[in-house]
């Protein structure tokens, strides 16, 4: 079974940072927006970036270009051995210089900032950092609040689990960070294959199976010194939200008066930390194969969903709109 080409937007590589690269993508005319907004996509750390840029029928990236948007995209790249060393202030450092290097290529003063999964992460605390520079912030299914972080913060609890004896060895490696995922739900990848011989005869979803399956293996390694901050002032502390993270020196917190607070922010998949309070707010349970079998949209087919549009490049007042497409949750607020 074949997957499907992956990466099917047109892109050029922009800058180089160690084993990163920001991707600038350019629309089938062959040129990027010009005079529109700029979003930037920061992607996970610990998975691969084109499963928002997934195949054809099924790109983030792709709609947001065809949107009008001025798009890049953070790719981590994959870690080498001496990036153990690479500490979270690392990893901050180095989306603070790709958001940089898009304001000076778009020519704006401020970017829109969409995060996936972990990269909302480093996107809230980044916007928290430098709000003057960010003119919106969307988070897709980014963990925000730890202290409801389900089964996956009772397996890495500081009460049994020894942070320092994973990251002293070196940089978590992808095999170990699949496991931890696969045992969150042990019975996964045989439903997986049931589910695939239900509907094996049917040449679009084998398409698609293949194409998220596929990236669904290929890991990558998580540096260990990040790590190290990640599962302990995160996971077992929630330092975040206490307003106790230190992030380049400076101790940051997800609240009302910095971030979009939890509760505007989506219930994320079973292994993310949900957001919990009594905000009006529309919730959908979904995770990366939730939202990536039919989260970008497919092209021609009727549109991004309402709202991202004008959300993401506005600079004016404070909006908070909850666009929710085919399994997909995306919540808006402007950075403070």
């Amino acid at each position: 079974m074949e997957a499907p080409p992956y990466e099917p937007t047109p892109k050029d590589v922009v800058l180089r940072d160690g084993t990163a690269r920001l991707y600038r993508f350019r629309s089938s005319a062959g040129a990027p927006a010009e005079g529109a907004g700029a979003v930037l996509v920061v992607p996970s750390l610990i998975n691969r970036w084109y499963v928002l840029d997934l195949r054809e029928s099924a790109t983030v990236l792709g709609s947001l270009v065809e949107a009008g948007l001025d798009t890049y995209c953070l790719d981590w790249g994959v870690p080498r051995d001496e990036d153990r060393y690479l500490t979270w202030d690392d990893v901050l450092r180095r989306l603070h210089r790709a958001v940089r290097h898009v304001r000076r290529c778009a020519g704006v003063e401020r970017v829109g900032l969409l995060g996936y999964c972990m990269g909302a992460t480093l996107s809230a605390i980044h916007t928290a950092l430098f709000p003057e520079t960010i003119a919106s912030l969307a988070n897709l299914a980014g963990p925000i609040d730890f202290a409801h972080a389900g089964v996956l913060g009772e397996m890495v609890s500081e009460a049994w689990f020894d942070v320092d004896a994973v990251a002293d060895a070196g940089n978590a490696g992808a095999g170990q960070m699949q496991s931890g995922f696969l045992a969150l739900r042990p019975t996964s990848q045989i439903a997986k294959w049931v589910t695939f011989a239900d509907r094996a005869t049917d040449p679009a979803f084998r398409r698609a199976f293949a194409a998220l399956d596929g990236w669904a293996n290929d890991n990558v390694a998580f540096p260990a010194a990040a790590y190290r901050t990640y599962i302990r002032d995160l996971y077992q502390k929630n330092l975040l939200v206490k307003g106790r993270h230190g992030a380049l020196g400076r101790p940051r917190r997800a609240g009302r008066h910095h971030l979009p607070s939890p509760d505007d922010l989506c219930d994320a998949g079973s292994h993310l930390p949900a957001a919990r309070g009594g905000g009006a707010r529309r919730s959908m349970r979904v995770g990366a194969d939730g939202a990536y079998r039919g989260g970008g949209r497919t092209r021609g087919s009727g549109g991004w969903p309402p709202g991202l549009r004008d959300a993401l490049p506005a600079t004016d007042e404070v909006v908070c709109r909850d666009s929710v497409t085919r399994g997909c949750a995306i919540l808006l607020r402007r950075a403070r």
